[in-house]
């Protein structure tokens, strides 16, 4: 009885916590498919706001800024975070904890800061302008791309890159096909993550951008005094299920439980 207690309780905590994590996406979604432009009042079920949306200019702008900022970003940060990661291994134990200390810096410190920061930066050195957001955006994407590869370069095999360099391998072709698909799911990883933070930064992005360059993020707080238009709600919706749909897929596609099944065996 106590036991049924426990797991009752257990289960309704999750369940509390999970509410308080999706009730406000829950109401989004909602809100994508109300007919009426009122928070409050259900007008009707309608997908005209979804029809409406690719057919905004100014969204789509947005949109589009927005995801070239975050692959070209997450992209450069991935292969600098990649090399400065190999290279931070490398250093004997004092250098490596003072470098790691310096790594963690930009992911405590206060986005503002970083962000004021970077302004006073680019007004003295670099017109203000998309260049300038994609360089804060590399600045603060490196660090968390670090974080992700170096456990995955703890964990590596270094005998394996030694014996193919006995064998005759070069440099260049044993990192690229010896210790390169070891750190994959690594580099993957911090590249999601870089994205991820690129396309949701608000506080860098606001006071790094020149004029003429709006991403989603300025361009809904740049709304918020006259309104949130209905059709970024369908947006949001989309870029949810797109998401959510990734999601399933990376775990439940057919041998993804045995791979990492696999991963647990060796580690």
């Amino acid at each position: 009885m106590v036991e049924k207690l426990k797991n009752w309780l257990s289960r309704f905590y999750i369940g509390i916590i999970l509410l308080f994590m999706y009730a406000p996406i829950l109401v989004l979604i909602v809100l994508s498919f109300n007919q009426s432009r009122s928070r409050v009042v259900w007008g009707g079920f309608t997908l005209s706001w979804y029809k409406s949306l690719f057919s905004n200019a100014q969204i789509m702008d947005a949109l589009w800024t927005t995801l070239v900022l975050a692959f070209l970003s997450a992209f450069i940060a991935t292969i600098i975070g990649v090399m400065g990661a190999l290279g931070i291994h490398a250093m004997r134990r004092k250098n490596y904890q003072v470098m790691m200390m310096f790594t963690d810096i930009p992911l405590l410190n206060a986005d503002i800061v970083t962000g004021i920061a970077l302004m006073l930066w680019f007004v003295r050195f670099l017109p203000l302008g998309f260049t300038s957001v994609v360089v804060a955006h590399i600045t603060f994407n490196i660090p968390y791309v670090i974080l992700s590869v170096m456990p995955r370069i703890q964990q590596m095999n270094v005998s394996l890159y030694e014996a193919a360099r006995d064998l005759g391998a070069n440099a260049v072709y044993g990192f690229f096909r010896v210790v390169l698909p070891q750190l994959a799911s690594g580099i993957l990883s911090g590249f999601f993550m870089a994205f991820t933070m690129s396309m949701d930064d608000f506080v860098i992005t606001y006071f790094t951008k020149g004029a003429g360059v709006n991403t989603l993020s300025t361009m809904i707080y740049a709304q918020i005094r006259r309104g949130i238009k209905p059709e970024l709600y369908a947006l949001s919706t989309i870029i949810f299920a797109f998401v959510f749909i990734i999601l399933i897929l990376v775990n439940y596609w057919p041998g993804a439980s045995g791979k990492g099944k696999r991963a647990e065996k060796d580690y």
